[in-house]
């Protein structure tokens, strides 16, 4: 159950892997009038030019994962953090407790009848002891390669690290209280999020019975 129950709003945590189909899982979710909370979204709000985030990345790893304008180039940033563990620790660092704080602020106005909090990496994370539900988006490993290989025109060795940098499949799978095959038709996918959607409407409501969702601002 969620470690914040003032607000005694059901939260279902979203997760999977890399190119699983979480956003489009989301998506649903979302046009089913549920707000939706993405850690993804969240990660690219915080290191903006200005936000103190972002010169504490330039004081670890230096320029050269800047662009010229002096943003974040992500894509070098990626490469560097998925080929080293040390690097990628330091950035989680700077970055996770900033953006577990903007979560927490975002679902406590969020309202809805319950929450979606996406968290690609939710398998350790502290974000687990914030939702009530579990929902893995799940698919084979060659299938992600070949979506990662499609999507971000990445090489087969490089779409390999990115999957060993992140929780295994059965690692995720072992957290889930509920699972989406995401290797099916979107059409079946789409059946299935409005039988969870029907599912955790009931929950929420069993689980805080007296509690009243705060008002969308």
């Amino acid at each position: 159950m969620s470690d914040d129950h003032n607000n005694q709003v059901f939260r279902v945590g979203l997760t999977g892997g890399i190119a699983s189909g979480k956003s489009t899982v989301a998506d649903m979710f979302s046009a089913l009038g549920i707000p939706v909370i993405d850690t993804d979204v969240i990660a690219r709000e915080v290191v903006l030019p200005g936000r103190p985030a972002l010169d504490e990345i330039r004081r670890r790893f230096g320029d050269t994962v800047f662009g010229a304008e002096g943003g974040l180039d992500r894509k070098k940033m990626r490469k560097l953090v998925f080929s080293d563990a040390e690097a990628r620790h330091d950035l989680e660092t700077i970055l996770h407790p900033r953006i577990g704080d903007a979560v927490r602020r975002q679902a406590a106005t969020g309202g809805g009848p319950y929450q979606v909090i996406v968290v690609p990496l939710l398998v350790g994370s502290p974000l687990m002891q914030f939702v009530d539900r579990i929902l893995v988006v799940d698919c084979d490993e060659e299938t992600q390669i070949q979506r990662l290989m499609a999507r971000d025109r990445e090489t087969v060795g490089q779409a390999q690290r990115v999957l060993s940098a992140q929780a295994s499949r059965k690692a995720r799978l072992a957290i889930a209280d509920d699972v989406i095959n995401n290797e099916q038709n979107l059409q079946k996918t789409l059946e299935r999020v409005k039988g969870l959607d029907e599912n955790y409407r009931s929950l929420a409501t069993a689980t805080y019975p007296h509690g009243q969702a705060p008002e969308t601002p």
